[in-house]
């Protein structure tokens, strides 16, 4: 008996809690400008819940997800991808970080023009293929016709027939 009037006490609690919230949002004393929906204010503090990642909580205050470094470093995360429902996280007052991209940088290595190449130190078939026929996949030709019995094993100074 006093486990159930208990209950229907706590119950209660919550559902007027509940509806007390519901009426504070929804309406606005005059003069007051809001925000855009999602912005939050910062520094602030965030709960982790069920499911987030730090690149979801990033999106959520800075509308960037490459911002989740910066909560790791302010908490002093050692694992970024284990945090824990619950958690307490404080959100640094950062800039937004945007993505870039980066150009992939040019090779200067000369092209492969004969029937036969000889091995440097550091080539591999893919990028002798590449050189030879501007296609990193025909190095199984490569193999293929030097009857190569583990292809990922060249030595420098073999010397490589290159089908044409």
């Amino acid at each position: 008996m006093i486990l159930g009037a208990l209950v229907i006490v706590v119950v209660g609690i919550l559902v007027v809690n509940y509806f007390r919230g519901q009426e504070e949002g929804t309406t606005l004393p005059t003069g007051v400008t809001t925000q855009r929906e999602g912005a939050k204010q910062l520094p602030a503090t965030h709960t982790v819940q069920a499911g987030e990642t730090l690149w979801q909580i990033a999106e959520t205050y800075y509308d960037s997800g490459y911002n989740w470094v910066d909560i790791a470093e302010e908490n002093g995360l050692t694992h970024p991808g284990l945090i824990e429902e619950g958690q307490v996280l404080s959100i640094p007052s950062v800039e937004a970080k945007t993505a870039t991209v980066s150009k992939p940088v040019e090779s200067a290595e000369i092209s492969i023009t004969g029937s036969t190449y000889t091995v440097s130190k550091g080539d591999s078939l893919w990028d002798i293929s590449v050189r030879a026929y501007g296609d990193g996949y025909k190095w199984v030709e490569i193999a293929r016709e030097n009857k190569l019995v583990n292809p990922d094993i060249i030595h420098a100074g073999n010397i490589l027939i290159l089908p044409r």
